[in-house]
């Protein structure tokens, strides 16, 4: 059957159009819209805060269209989820949150701050009251703060203020619970237009946002940020500080080996860096720590005396490794659970003890390592096998002298305008206090605190 020239036009004009609507249809496919998916599945403190400010800048380089965030919690410190509210609200792209069960008390704020909220079946949002660290309410001044955010959060995404202001204190509204503070169920907050939808699932949010064939992209930590959540567990926290502990305490007994201060270090480094780059540590406290290790410094190598920089050194040092531990506001702890406190505290005893019993069942093994073997002589060259010494000092036992240098316990003495390498028998012996002879060996001599004696009439 022969085409004539009405349907030949028709066919060319059609082969025209798909040729160039083929580019448009190809960038279409190109342009399929992204959504960035997070999750918070546990307390709002200084990792989750973290973990959210990471998360958006990932999602700001891969280009995503919207970010949904999945929500499971029951809360925790204000000051986090104010800055992770700030964040989600200034954020250029379309949020939304999915209310997986829980979104109380600081959850709740988190939530207002995202453009759509969709909740599961049985999931409940509010009860945004300020507690302390005993589990009581905090103080008015606190409240009022909640209660203005509240409000201020729920207005910018256009949701019911006085609602969002009665999850703070009891509301007298007898619309809604009235005499106690206002949690809602998924019910109740579509029945106040609280919230978007209901939902089952992140596919389900997705299908009522009309984005269930967009491209998923679902956030996960990278290696190193889970290195550092490992080095922020408690246990691997109480190990990092019996090692800086440990350390410092080898070190004070073998100035100059070098091992157990480099130990100390690297390990005040892996305990410093995850809890600053969390928010916990702040700068004051990581100066307490370095003031501390300064004074220990001092007192091991400057500093003559019975031991007042070294003891305010290790006091420093514990102080600012427990302050670290826990979300204090410059020493305010009202919003720091007790749980936390006794956390740290038994992190952080736990690893001094163990340092100490460490100190005791493998010092002497550890002399006797072959590691160390290498580092130090411990050979001795005995006079019954043949060995002489080129410089006796046999002679100088029981003789008097100053001592020249600190000895703690080692150091060195003055005999008659002579120098000698020498070593404290008991404690230490300061700078310019009289010895005596008591013993010598190839390589020192042993000294004691010389006693004048008294002279009876």
């Amino acid at each position: 059957m022969k085409l004539n020239y009405k349907n030949r036009y028709q066919l060319l004009l059609c082969v025209l159009l798909g040729i160039l609507f083929l580019p448009l249809r190809m960038f279409a496919q190109e342009a399929k819209q992204k959504v960035f998916v997070m999750k918070i599945e546990t307390e709002i403190d200084p990792r989750t805060n973290r973990y959210t400010q990471l998360a958006l800048d990932e999602a700001t380089r891969a280009g995503a269209d919207h970010v949904l965030l999945e929500l499971d919690t029951f809360g925790g410190a204000l000051n986090d989820a104010d800055e992770i509210r700030k964040r989600l609200l200034e954020y250029p792209k379309p949020v939304y949150v999915f209310v997986n069960k829980n979104a109380a008390s600081a959850g709740a704020l988190i939530s207002l701050a995202c453009d759509s909220i969709y909740m599961a079946s049985g999931a409940n949002i509010g009860a945004a009251t300020v507690v302390g660290a005993d589990g009581s309410a905090a103080p008015g001044k606190y409240q009022s703060y909640m209660r203005s955010i509240m409000r201020s959060t729920a207005e910018a995404n256009g949701r019911n203020p006085h609602l969002a202001e009665a999850m703070v204190e009891a509301s007298v509204d007898t619309t809604l619970s009235a005499g106690q503070v206002l949690t809602l169920t998924t019910t109740e907050a579509l029945k106040f237009d609280f919230c978007d939808g209901r939902a089952n699932s992140i596919e389900e949010v997705l299908a009522q946002l009309q984005l269930q064939d967009a491209e998923v992209i679902n956030y996960e930590l990278s290696t190193t940020d889970n290195i550092i959540a490992f080095f922020l567990n408690p246990f691997v926290s109480g190990i990092l500080i019996l090692l800086v502990l440990g350390g410092l305490y080898f070190e004070l007994q073998t100035p100059g080996v070098g091992f157990p201060l480099l130990a100390a270090i690297i390990a005040g480094a892996l305990y410093l860096t995850p809890h600053y780059l969390n928010g916990l540590a702040e700068h004051w406290e990581i100066l307490l720590f370095a003031i501390g290790l300064v004074l220990i410094g001092l007192e091991m190598l400057v500093i003559p005396g019975f031991g007042v920089a070294g003891i305010s050194g290790i006091a420093l040092v514990f102080l600012s490794l427990l302050l670290i531990m826990v979300n204090n506001q410059a020493f305010d702890f009202t919003f720091v659970s007790s749980d936390d406190i006794r956390r740290s505290m038994l992190s952080v005893v736990i690893g001094m003890i163990g340092a100490v019993a460490i100190v005791f069942l493998t010092w002497k093994r550890m002399l006797n390592s072959r590691a160390m073997q290498r580092l130090v002589l411990n050979n001795t060259f005995q006079s019954n096998e043949g060995y002489r010494s080129a410089n006796t000092a046999a002679h100088l036992v029981g003789k008097a002298g100053v001592a020249f240098t600190r000895m703690a316990p080692t150091g060195r003495i003055i005999i008659d305008d002579i120098l000698y390498d020498a070593q404290a028998r008991d404690g230490f012996i300061e700078k310019g206090e009289a010895v005596e002879v008591i013993d010598q060996s190839t390589f020192s001599l042993r000294v004691k605190k010389k006693v004048a004696r008294e002279v009876v009439s």
